[in-house]
């Protein structure tokens, strides 16, 4: 109904800024909590999906969700990601396959790990994503739960497993293999979301002005 031109959006047009979102993942302590804890139920379910999330990089829930067994070969994780579809493997941590075992004993379903979308008689897109949003509400209830009893007096959810990973890789890990692990098309966004975790050089710095 009008000319492209006329639309007041876009690059070298009107954009419109959002402050930065404050990122905290949990500790490496606080991890080991979650892995420690006693807890039965939707809430151990719960926690199960949270920590695989965790083992894979921060995967995305809907990612998490969509796992099947055939995914898994040789001990390693071949997955296309979802948001972008760029296609990647991983080890599968000696912790991921613990929490895997206990899944084997479910129905198997359309070969899904996860219960959430074994409901589904067909797996029509809507109906699967529909399934997944509610799934992400439920688990990030039960989570909120689980951190309370834990006594971590943060925010959890199932979006801060990558918070989380990225927080504890720091500058531990070159940018370059973060870059992989996390499938982003650019360094330039690994470099930018990264920048919210590691501190040593900012802290070291005012350290050397402050420090006398």
């Amino acid at each position: 109904m009008a000319d492209q031109k006329h639309y007041p959006f876009g690059k070298d047009k009107i954009a419109i800024k959002f402050p930065d979102s404050i990122k905290i993942g949990l500790t490496e302590v606080e991890v080991k909590t979650l892995e420690d804890l006693t807890l039965t139920g939707y809430q151990d379910h719960a926690r199960n999906v949270w920590l695989i999330s965790f083992y894979f990089a921060g995967m995305r829930l809907s990612d998490v969700m969509r796992l099947k067994w055939s995914d898994f070969k040789d001990e390693r994780l071949h997955y296309a990601m979802t948001k972008n579809m760029k296609v990647g493997s991983l080890k599968t941590p000696q912790k991921a396959i613990a929490i895997l075992e206990r899944y084997k004993t479910d129905t198997q379903k359309h070969n899904f790990i996860f219960p959430e979308l074994k409901v589904l008689e067909q797996l029509e897109p809507y109906q699967v994503q529909r399934k997944i949003s509610y799934a992400g509400k439920r688990l990030d209830k039960a989570l909120k739960e689980i951190i309370k009893a834990a006594g971590i007096n943060k925010n959890i959810s199932m979006h801060i497993t990558r918070h989380t990973f990225a927080q504890i890789a720091g500058d531990k890990i070159p940018v370059q293999l973060l870059q992989k692990l996390y499938r982003h098309a650019k360094i330039e966004t690994t470099m930018g979301y990264q920048s919210h975790f590691s501190n040593k050089h900012t802290d070291d710095a005012l350290d050397a002005v402050i420090g006398f």
